[in-house]
């Protein structure tokens, strides 16, 4: 769990004590010590590029835990994400409270890395403190584009990728990916968040009131409404899938592994029909293992 952040005092310099591989080397160790559906820093990711994705990893994943882990209020957990908010634009402006925000603004620096991005993933952060329905689609797309799309532009730029279609379909990837992981943690985002990540719209139009999720049953109606979700997401998928011609090799491995289980989830999904609400599909380390050898076999 990450801690409140410190308190800004002076400018940090870089100098001689200041041992850049160190920093490197524990936000690698931080980024190893988190669980996700594939490991972050894996070997498909350049050698060279490990420690980037490492620190860019732990910084949201830092900002992540302030919104959501932790016994705080959200007034707290706000002024928290502010104060990591302003620790970010301080260590653009070469004013850093600790050895890691020197370490990523050298990452930013160094690859010339969109600002924007980072920010947008803070104000993400900052959204799910204040807001948990969402209407419609329309804003939980708008959500989206904020909480996964910035990842995915980070990782392009990171290899000097910057065109506007693969842009494009790794946006259409980081959104099936976090609506994935939506409907994966359907009850536990009710449950210990009280957050629903299904447009309050589409819930109504299939006929389901809300007090289901804490019911948990899985009615003909909740099931048709996943469903429909399920295969608006496969959609979003197969868009994306566009975007692997355009990657170096090793990217183009790693993408299409992340693609692969975002796509076994869904599956597992239907598998259960769509029963969310008392069981959290995930991979199992035979379904990576399979993922792997399906990929290998099929760039």
């Amino acid at each position: 769990m990450y801690q409140k952040p410190c308190v800004l005092t002076t400018k940090f310099q870089f100098s001689e004590s200041f041992d850049l591989d160190k920093i490197y080397s524990e936000a690698i160790e931080f980024t190893k010590s988190h669980y996700e559906n594939f490991p972050v820093v894996s070997f498909f990711i350049s050698k060279s590029l490990r420690k980037h994705v490492a620190v860019i990893y732990q910084f949201a994943r830092q900002a992540d835990d302030i919104a959501d882990e932790g016994i705080e209020n959200a007034e707290t957990r706000m002024e928290n994400l502010e104060l990591y908010y302003q620790q970010l634009t301080d260590s653009l402006n070469e004013k850093f409270a600790s050895p890691f925000w020197a370490t990523l603004y050298f990452t930013i620096k160094q690859f010339n890395l969109t600002t924007k991005n980072f920010y947008d993933l803070l104000d993400a952060f900052k959204q799910d403190v204040v807001k948990n329905r969402y209407e419609t689609f329309e804003e939980l797309l708008y959500y989206c584009e904020r909480s996964a799309n910035p990842v995915g532009r980070i990782i392009l730029e990171l290899h000097n990728i910057k065109d506007h279609k693969s842009i494009e379909y790794s946006d259409a990837i980081c959104t099936a990916l976090q609506l994935t992981n939506f409907y994966q943690d359907v009850s536990l985002d009710y449950q210990n968040m009280n957050r629903i990540y299904i447009p309050a719209d589409e819930i109504r139009k299939f006929g389901v009131t809300e007090n289901i999720f804490q019911l948990k049953e899985n009615s003909s109606n909740f099931q048709q409404l996943l469903k429909y979700q399920v295969e608006r997401t496969k959609q979003l998928f197969s868009a994306g899938k566009r975007l692997l011609p355009k990657l170096p090799l090793k990217l183009r491995f790693q993408i299409k592994m992340t693609i692969l289980g975002g796509e076994e989830i869904l599956k597992k999904i239907s598998y259960i029909n769509y029963n969310v609400l008392s069981i959290r599909p995930s991979l199992t380390k035979i379904d990576i293992l399979k993922i792997f050898f399906k990929t290998l076999f099929n760039l």
